[in-house]
C-alpha cells in the first residue's frame, strides 16, 4: 500500500542465475526520517559476480530515486520474512523464515554492506525445575489477580479474531512501534493478516490477556509448526499436505511462536510473566518437543529476557545489512 518496487532476474549462459526485488518503502522512510531501498527475495547461485549484478542493480534504482542508503534483507514490513541466515545452517527453518546458503554473507560484505542488526532464534523448552515452573505459575496469578486481568475466550479462530482483531491490530502498533523495520498497520495489511491467522490460529495456542474494560493489554500468537509437512510436498500446498497439516494441528511436535505484544502501558507490570506461564503450560503439553521463537532482535531486552525463564538453546542468527550509497 505505501511502496514501490522492482523486481530483477538475473541470467548467465542462458539459464537463471539469481533474483532480487528493490522496494522503496515511503511509510518507512516517513517513520524513521531516512531515504532508504530495501532489497529482499535475494538468491543466487555460488557465483560473485552475478550477486554484484544483483545487489547493484538495485543500488542505481535506489539513487535513481534519490535514495542515499540500501538496506536488508527486508521485506514490505517486518511481518514478512526478513534477515539474512548467518548461524545456524544446520537447523531447521520454520515455515515464516527464509533460508540460504553461507556463501551469501561473503558476497554482500565483498560489495560494501555492513550489519546493522542482528535477530537471534532459539529452540524453548520447559523449565526442568519443577520449582521455577511453581514460582512462574506464582507469579502469573499475582499478576493476573493485582491488574484485575483475565483472558479472552473464543471458540475458534474466527470467533477469536472477530472478538480481538481490532484490539491485536492496537497492541501491536504500539509495541512494535520502536522496532528496527516496523511501520504502521494499514487497512490492507490488517486484512491480508486476518486472512493468514484465520486458516492457522489454534486457540489451545494463542491467548490474549484483558484488562477489567475487556481491552486487550497483551497477546501471544503461537500455532503449531507447518514446515515439516509442507516440506514433504516439496513445499506445496497440496491435498495431501493439507491433510498432514491438518492432522498435525491436533498434535504438534513444535510450536511457532508468531507475535507477542505488549501494552507499553503494562510492559512494567509483569504481564509477560502470564505468557511465559501459558507457554510454559503449552511445552509440557503431551507430544510436544519445544518451540521455536522465530526472530528476535539481539537488543530487544524485554524479550531476550523473557527466555531466561526457560530452557533456552540459541541456534541461528540473521543479519540485515546497510550501504551508504553517498
Amino acid at each position: 500500500d505505501t511502496c514501490e518496487a522492482v523486481y530483477y532476474n538475473a541470467y548467465k549462459d542462458g539459464k537463471m542465475a539469481g533474483r532480487i526485488s528493490g522496494i522503496l518503502q515511503r511509510s518507512s522512510n516517513e517513520k524513521w526520517g531516512q531515504k532508504r531501498v530495501r532489497f529482499t527475495r535475494f538468491d543466487v547461485i555460488d557465483d560473485f559476480e552475478v550477486a554484484k549484478a544483483l545487489l547493484e542493480t538495485v543500488e542505481a534504482w535506489a539513487r535513481q530515486k534519490g535514495m542515499d542508503t540500501v538496506c536488508g534483507p527486508l521485506g514490505f514490513s517486518d511481518l514478512e520474512r526478513e534477515g539474512l541466515l548467518i548461524e545456524g545452517f544446520d537447523q531447521p527453518s520454520t515455515f515464516e523464515e527464509s533460508y540460504n546458503y553461507d556463501y551469501y554473507q561473503s558476497f554482500i560484505e565483498r560489495l560494501g554492506y555492513s550489519k546493522e542488526v542482528d535477530w537471534t532464534e532459539s529452540q524453548i523448552r520447559a523449565p526442568k525445575d519443577p520449582e521455577s515452573l511453581e514460582e512462574m505459575e506464582k507469579m502469573a496469578s499475582f499478576v493476573m489477580k493485582r491488574y484485575k486481568l483475565h483472558f479472552g475466550e473464543a471458540r475458534n479462530a474466527r470467533d477469536f479474531l472477530k472478538k480481538y482483531s481490532d484490539g491485536l491490530f492496537e497492541v501491536l502498533d504500539k509495541s512494535y512501534d520502536k522496532i528496527y523495520g516496523t511501520v504502521p498497520f494499514t487497512d490492507g495489511m490488517k486484512k491480508l493478516m486476518i486472512d493468514n491467522f484465520n486458516l492457522i490460529i489454534d486457540t489451545d495456542h494463542s491467548a490474549v490477556i484483558l484488562d477489567e474494560n475487556d481491552r486487550v493489554v497483551c497477546l501471544g500468537l503461537c500455532f503449531p509448526a507447518i514446515a515439516e509437512p509442507v516440506k514433504k510436498s516439496g513445499g506445496r500446498l497440496t491435498p495431501l499436505a493439507l491433510v498432514r497439516i491438518l492432522r498435525l494441528l491436533k498434535h504438534p511436535k513444535t510450536i511457532d511462536l508468531a507475535l507477542i505484544g505488549v501494552d507499553p502501558e503494562y510492559l512494567n507490570r509483569g504481564v509477560s510473566a502470564v505468557f511465559a506461564w501459558e507457554l510454559a503450560k503449552m511445552l509440557q503439553a503431551p507430544g510436544v518437543e519445544y518451540a521455536d521463537t522465530n526472530l528476535n532482535l539481539e537488543d530487544n531486552y524485554a524479550i531476550q529476557n523473557l527466555w531466561k525463564r526457560f530452557d533456552e538453546r540459541k541456534n541461528k542468527r540473521r543479519r540485515s545489512y546497510l550501504k551508504k550509497l553517498v
